[in-house]
């Protein structure tokens, strides 16, 4: 059975799909919760605000970019869309996914 999570992770997945590369060292950060409220879903806006997914993008955006460390992302997992979310919030998703491995350093793009 699909949880709204699972249903809020396949919809970011799908809004980047174009964009997402696996491995990739330049990502975007989606709240969670804003995505939630966009979806018609207000009511998990608070339960997951400022919760962000890491969506790994093969080409840098324009905007401004920070380099993070690697080892921010350590427990996060990967779902099958290449969106990443931290692993206290994954127990709310049924998807499959797996241990996410960032580079060694990131670059986070503001756009």
């Amino acid at each position: 059975m699909k949880t709204e999570l699972d249903k809020i992770i396949e919809k970011i997945g799908r809004d980047y799909k174009d964009d997402i590369m696996a491995g990739a060292r330049n990502y975007v950060e989606v709240d969670i919760g804003k995505a939630a409220e966009q979806m018609g879903r207000p009511e998990l806006k608070a339960k997951y605000q400022e919760i962000y997914a890491v969506v790994p993008l093969r080409t840098p955006k324009p905007g401004m970019k920070v380099r993070i460390d690697g080892r921010t992302f350590v427990n996060y997992a990967l779902f099958e869309s290449g969106v990443a979310l931290p692993g206290y919030i994954v127990r709310d998703a049924s998807l499959p996914h797996q241990t996410y491995t960032p580079n060694d350093s990131m670059i986070c793009n503001f756009t």
